[in-house]
C-alpha cells in the first residue's frame, strides 16, 4: 500500500508533538512516567467555563447572486485552558444544514443561542465528551441555512464550499469574521489546524465530499450513513428511486429567508435532474466517486446495511475507490437502518470514536491502526471483526439460474441454465412479497434457490446480477435481490426506528451545563423472527441498456443485456437454510414503476448473479455439494476469518 502524503505529514509533526509532550509530563511526572507517551486524551478541561463563540467564514462564492460573496456561520466550543497556556488544539466538525430546520440526532436537537448569539446548545455529545479532552468542536451551518448566507445546492459546490472553507479558515487560508456582515476579522490564533469531520446522512456526505477535494488540513473524516454519489440517491441506473428531487430537499432544509432570495438556484436543481433518470452535469458535480482519488484523509465508515435512504451502494462504491487509493480505512456495518452508531452501539462507539480521533487528530500511539478494519454485526448486538474487508479470500463467483420444476421456481447453481422464464411487473408488490412466495409460481417475479446448504457461505463486498430480456412494452424497470431463507431473528429494520426502540432511561456521555446536556435517552435493539432475509438488493431501467447516463425506448420483443449494481453488504447464509436470487420488476415503495405494465422474459443462459464468496467457487461448491451438515468451527465467521465475538457492554444498547 502507498504511503500518502497525509502520513508524511503525521509522521513529522507526531514526532513534534511526541517530543513536545514528553517534555511537558516530565515537568509534571515522575521520572519514571515521564518517559510513557501519553495513548487516551482525558477530560481534564472545563466544559462549563469552555470558550463559546461564532465566526462567518467566507465562502468566496456567491450563490445567491446578490453581489456579495456568502458567509457561512461556524459556532464554536473549546476548552479555554489550552488557550490560556499558549497550545493550539485540533477540531472536530460537523457541517450540516439541519441545525435549525429538523435538528440532529434520535432526539431532534438543534442549536440554541443566548442574547450575544453564541451557542448555547450544541446538538449531540460531541462537544460534552471531547471538549473536556482538548478538543474544539465546530459546528458549521451549510450556505442557505440557519445563520448563514448563500443557498442550499444539495450536495454542489456551494455545500461543499460551505465546510470547505472553514477547513482552510482553520488553516489560516481563508476570511474569517466576528458578524455576518461587519469588517472585523476572526482568526484561528488557537487551533492548530488538523480537522477531523463526522456527521450521519447530509452531514456525512458533505464530509465526504470536502474529503474529495484534497484539502489540505483535514486529516480524517468519519461519514456515517452517507452518500457518495447523489445521483445514486435519486437513482439506480435510470429507475427513479424518490417521486421528489434535490429542489425538495433545498426547500426542506433552507431558512426561510434563503427561500426567497434562492429561486433561481431550486430552479436549477429542478432542471438539471429530470425525472427520466438521465445522467446530467448537475450528477457530475455531485459525485464524489470519481474524485476518490484526491483524497488524502483517512475514514472511518459507518453504515446500516439495510439502510433503505442511504443505501449500501453508497458506502460500498466509496469504499472500494478509497481501497484503490491507498487511504487508511476502518469500517462498521450494522444490521439497522438509518441509525446513528451511538443509538445502536453507544458504549463501544464512544470508546471507538475517542480512540480514532485520539490516534488521527492529536496522534497517539494507542493501537488503533493495528485492530480489525471491520466490525460487523452479524446478529441483533452480536459483532464480528474482520482483519481486512471484504476478506482477502474473497472472490467473485457466477452465480446461474436455471430451471425448476415449476414455471418461476427455478434453480440457481454454478452451472450455466437454459430456457427463459417469464414474469409481469406488479407495481403493488415488493421484495418482500416475492421472498415470501419463493416457492410458489407467480407471475410477478422469478425466483431461483440453491439447495439446503451444507456450510455457511459467506458474501462479502458489492454484487452485480446481469440480466438479459425480452419486454413486451417500451419501459421496463427492473429489481434483483438478494435473499436469505430460513428463519432468523434481525434487526426489525422497517419498523419505526429502524432496528431500534428509544427508551425512557437517559445515559450521560461528558458534562452538562444548563442549557447543554450530555444526557441522551437509551436504545435497545427492536427486533423480528423472521422466515427470510432480504440482503442486498438493486434496481435499473432496461432502457438504461447502452449507457448508464441516459436511457431509450425500447422495442417490444426485442432482447436486452444490462446489469444491476446491487448494494454492498456482509452477510452469512447458515448452513440449512437456502441462498435465492429474485428478478422482478417494480420493488413497491423502492423504486417507482415504468409507465407502462411490461412482462418481461428472462434468457437464463444469459443471465447471472456475481457475487463476492469468501472462499470463492469452491467454498460455494461445498456448501451446496449435497453432503450432510457440516457444524462451522467455532472459531471462524464464516469462512477465512477469526470469530471476534461481542456483546454491547452492559447488555443491548
Amino acid at each position: 500500500m502507498r504511503t500518502p502524503a497525509r502520513y508524511k505529514r503525521f509522521t513529522n509533526w507526531r514526532s513534534l508533538a511526541t517530543a513536545a509532550t514528553a517534555a511537558l509530563m516530565a515537568t509534571l511526572l515522575t521520572p519514571v512516567a515521564a518517559h510513557s507517551a501519553p495513548r487516551e486524551s482525558a477530560p481534564v478541561y472545563s466544559y462549563e467555563n469552555a470558550i463559546r463563540e461564532s465566526v462567518w467564514v467566507d465562502t468566496r462564492l456567491d450563490g445567491d447572486s446578490d453581489g456579495k460573496t456568502d458567509r457561512v456561520a461556524v459556532d464554536i466550543v473549546r476548552p479555554r485552558e489550552p488557550a490560556q497556556q499558549g497550545r493550539k488544539i485540533p477540531v472536530i466538525m460537523d457541517a450540516s444544514p439541519y441545525y435549525s430546520c429538523c435538528g440532529r440526532g434520535n432526539e431532534s436537537q438543534k442549536k440554541t443561542y443566548d442574547a450575544n448569539g453564541d451557542v448555547v446548545q450544541m446538538p449531540l455529545y460531541y462537544d460534552n465528551y471531547f471538549v473536556p479532552r482538548g478538543y474544539a468542536f465546530v459546528g458549521v451551518d451549510l450556505a442557505g441555512t440557519n445563520r448563514s448566507d448563500g443557498c442550499v445546492d444539495v450536495g454542489g459546490r456551494s455545500d461543499v464550499q460551505s465546510a470547505k472553507a472553514v477547513v482552510d479558515w482553520l488553516n489560516g487560508r481563508a476570511k474569517g469574521y466576528t458578524s455576518r456582515t461587519g469588517t472585523t476579522k476572526a482568526k484561528a490564533g488557537w487551533t492548530n489546524g488538523r480537522t477531523g469531520m463526522i456527521g450521519k446522512s447530509y452531514d456525512g456526505t458533505i464530509a465526504n465530499g470536502v474529503a474529495a477535494t484534497g484539502v489540505e488540513g483535514l486529516e480524517t473524516i468519519v461519514p456515517i450513513a452517507a452518500i457518495s454519489s447523489w445521483y445514486d440517491y435519486y437513482f439506480a441506473k435510470g429507475a427513479p428511486l424518490y417521486d421528489s428531487g434535490p429542489e425538495w430537499l433545498s426547500d426542506y432544509v433552507e431558512s426561510p429567508d434563503a427561500r426567497a432570495r434562492c429561486a433561481a438556484v431550486q430552479q436549477k436543481l429542478v432542471d438539471g435532474a429530470p425525472r427520466t433518470g438521465d445522467w446530467t452535469k448537475l450528477w457530475t458535480e455531485r459525485d464524489y466517486v470519481k474524485d476518490v482519488r484526491k483524497v488524502d484523509a483517512s475514514v472511518f465508515v459507518i453504515h446500516g446495511m439495510q439502510d433503505l435512504n442511504v443505501r449500501p451502494k453508497h458506502f460500498g462504491q466509496w469504499w472500494d475507490g478509497l481501497a484503490e487509493n491507498g487511504v487508511d480505512r476502518k469500517i462498521w456495518l450494522s444490521q439497522t437502518g438509518h441509525v446513528d452508531p451511538f443509538d445502536f452501539r453507544r458504549a463501544e462507539w464512544a470508546d471507538t470514536l475517542h480512540r480514532w480521533f485520539d490516534h488521527e487528530l492529536l496522534g497517539y500511539d494507542n493501537g488503533i491502526d493495528d485492530e480489525p478494519m471491520a466490525d460487523i454485526e452479524r446478529a441483533p448486538d452480536q459483532w464480528v471483526t474482520s482483519n481486512v474487508w471484504p476478506p482477502r479470500a474473497t472472490d467473485t463467483v457466477s452465480l446461474r439460474p436455471g430451471k425448476g420444476a415449476q414455471a418461476g421456481v427455478g434453480t440457481l447453481s454454478l452451472r450455466t441454465g437454459s430456457g427463459t422464464e417469464t414474469f409481469t411487473d406488479d407495481p403493488q408488490q415488493d421484495e418482500t412479497d416475492w421472498a415470501a412466495q419463493i416457492d410458489q409460481s407467480t407471475s410477478a417475479k422469478a425466483g431461483f434457490t440453491t439447495k439446503p446448504l451444507t456450510r455457511d457461505v459467506r458474501l462479502s463486498g458489492s454484487s452485480k446480477v446481469t440480466v438479459t430480456a425480452t419486454p413486451t412494452t417500451s419501459t421496463a424497470h427492473l429489481s434483483a435481490v438478494l435473499v436469505d431463507l430460513g428463519p432468523d431473528t434481525i434487526r426489525d429494520y422497517s419498523a419505526s426506528g429502524e432496528g431500534i426502540s428509544t427508551l425512557t432511561d437517559r445515559t450521560c456521555w461528558g458534562p452538562s451545563t444548563t442549557g447543554d446536556s450530555s444526557c441522551f435517552k437509551e436504545t435497545r435493539a427492536k427486533t423480528a423472527d423472521v422466515d427470510y432475509t432480504v440482503f442486498s438488493r438493486g434496481w435499473a431501467d432496461l432502457g438504461n441498456h447502452a449507457s448508464d447516463a441516459k436511457g431509450e425506448p425500447l422495442t417490444p420483443g426485442k432482447r436486452y443485456t444490462i446489469t444491476l449494481d446491487l448494494h454492498a453488504s456482509d452477510h452469512v447464509v447458515p448452513a440449512g437454510h437456502r441462498l435465492a436470487l429474485i428478478v422482478a420488476g417494480t420493488d413497491e415503495g423502492l423504486i417507482d414503476p415504468p409507465s407502462s405494465t411490461p412482462t418481461l422474459a428472462l434468457d437464463l443462459a444469459r443471465t447471472k448473479a456475481s457475487v463476492p464468496l469468501v472462499g470463492g467457487a469452491a467454498a460455494f461448491a461445498r456448501a451446496t455439494s449435497g453432503s450432510s451438515y457440516v457444524t462451522p468451527d467455532a472459531t471462524l465467521d464464516g469462512i477465512g476469518e477469526p470469530r471476534a465475538t461481542h456483546r454491547v457492554p452492559g447488555g443491548t444498547h
